[in-house]
């Protein structure tokens, strides 16, 4: 069951076993080299990095909400829809159905892929402003 258990468990379970390389893990490098980056930046432009890092991740959710939005657009061309899609002898219905949840799955995808990968880089940006305060 561990197929449930996600990217991080995944991540923990490849270190623990190579103990003896984890400094060359590829998981761990990219951060690594991102983090030296951010380290090497003043202390203004990584304030200024870090809140144009805010509007990204909160921009973002425009995914979602074109995703939720999608249906309604299609509720309003319903009747010219269906003349469309469900004409006799016709396979349209499968592919428009094929096409439109693989395009959903693609955008939700890449939401929280995205979502993610700004939370780690301003994570490592607050600790970075966090520690030259110190």
């Amino acid at each position: 069951m561990s197929f449930f258990r996600g990217d991080a468990h995944k991540i923990y379970m490849q270190l623990r076993k190579n103990r003896d390389s984890i400094h060359d893990s590829k998981y761990l490098k990219e951060l690594y080299e991102v983090r030296k980056f951010y380290e090497s930046l003043d202390r203004d432009v990584l304030q200024l990095i870090y809140y144009r890092l805010i509007k990204e991740k909160n921009g973002s959710g425009m995914i979602p909400i074109f995703v939720s939005s999608i249906p309604f657009l299609f509720l309003i061309f319903s009747q010219h829809l269906q003349k469309i899609l469900f004409q006799e002898g016709t396979r349209n219905w499968m592919i428009f159905i094929v096409c439109y949840i693989t395009g959903i799955t693609a955008a939700l995808f890449f939401h929280f892929r995205e979502n993610a990968w700004a939370s780690s880089h301003i994570e490592m940006i607050k600790d970075i402003l966090e520690e030259r305060k110190k």
